[in-house]
């Protein structure tokens, strides 16, 4: 063992200053030892840190392009329900699709239904002769004055 646990039965030794100064240097000199590696592993432990980061990176960067590609999935998946429902509902009611803009079905065929009762006129074609289709030939005068009869009684 070390010259600081010599130990007699009858009486401990004393050491001088340089053998205190020897011991405590050979101590230090161990102690340094141990941990000599330190900054070789502190930057290792720094680089495997830094590509633990790049990893997550990579990982959040595709775990966020797949739910972009999940929420673009979903959106033309709800696009495509929605024209089908539309094209359903102008196919049963023959109003053009294009004019269809509701989400739901029930509320397409309101719309659809609006539509027609708007396209359908309340008062009789007249042509650019002023004509009225299905009627017989008549002046304009009489004409006006059949439709007003019509309109206002």
């Amino acid at each position: 063992m070390d010259e600081q646990t010599n130990v007699t039965t009858d009486e401990a030794k004393t050491f001088t200053q340089d053998e205190v100064n020897s011991i405590v240097t050979k101590r230090l000199a161990q102690e340094k030892a141990k941990y000599e590696d330190y900054e070789a592993i502190k930057a290792k432990a720094a680089e495997y840190d830094k590509l633990e980061e790049a990893n997550k990176s990579e990982l959040q960067k595709a775990s966020e392009k797949v739910a972009a590609l999940e929420a673009q999935l979903d959106s033309m998946k709800r696009t495509e329900e929605i024209r089908a429902i539309r094209e359903k509902v102008a196919e049963e009611t023959k109003v053009p699709a294009k004019l269809l803009t509701a989400d739901t079905e029930e509320a397409c065929i309101e719309q659809a239904t609006a539509i027609k009762a708007y396209a359908t006129p309340g008062y009789p074609s007249v042509k650019d002769a002023g004509e009225i289709t299905g009627a017989t030939k008549a002046d304009t005068r009489t004409q006006f004055a059949d439709w007003a009869t019509q309109a206002f009684s």
